[in-house]
């Protein structure tokens, strides 16, 4: 009898097996290539990730502040969100709404032409230098090397630093480095 109960014990956990493989068998895909594209073209990388425990990076502050929508469409629109996000430490000149509106009428909207992603994301990594720099390490330095390779020149004008003609008007400690919010937009010296 106790042989039965083990031959019985062990066809038990066979047709367990059996059953569990059949189960966990994926379905056939009916992924249409529509559907791939889709997916392969979303967005990916660090300025994606949601973190809602640390400290904003430098993306998140502008996505949050009213002042800079124009800012965070320039800088999707040349899809340059990862820059704005890596480990850094990184010091972001991030010109306000009303220092977009100062350049010449249709500059703006012809830079967020897709044809003129190159030119725009060459002007915004212009707005990025590595380094956590505060206002007073910024009176000490008389250029700044830039993310997109040129050199901005810093000037100081009573006490304060201003960078490439551009005054800071506040500066927000971001998870990554800093902020400093300008008045000017800064154009590379080749455009």
């Amino acid at each position: 009898m106790n042989t039965f109960k083990q031959l019985g014990l062990v066809l038990a956990c066979i047709s367990l097996f059996f059953a569990c493989k059949n189960e966990n068998q994926e379905a056939p895909s009916t992924t249409s290539v529509a559907d791939t594209e889709e997916k392969v073209a979303e967005r990916s990388g660090q300025a994606f990730i949601q973190d809602d425990e640390g400290t904003p990076n430098c993306l998140q502050i502008a996505i949050g502040s009213p002042d800079h929508t124009t800012l965070v469409a320039a800088v999707q629109a040349a899809q340059v969100e990862n820059a704005l996000v890596n480990v850094g430490p990184l010091t972001v000149f991030a010109p306000t709404n009303e220092a977009f509106a100062a350049l010449p009428e249709g500059i703006v909207d012809n830079l967020l032409k897709p044809e003129n992603k190159d030119a725009l994301a060459n002007i915004l990594k212009y707005h990025v230098t590595p380094g956590n720099l505060s206002t007073t390490i910024l009176t000490k330095l008389s250029k700044l090397g830039q993310a997109n390779n040129q050199n901005v020149p810093v000037e100081v004008v009573d006490g304060k630093p201003v960078i490439g003609g551009a005054n800071i008007i506040a500066s927000v400690p971001a998870g990554n480095g800093i902020v400093h919010v300008i008045d000017k937009v800064l154009l590379p010296p080749s455009e």
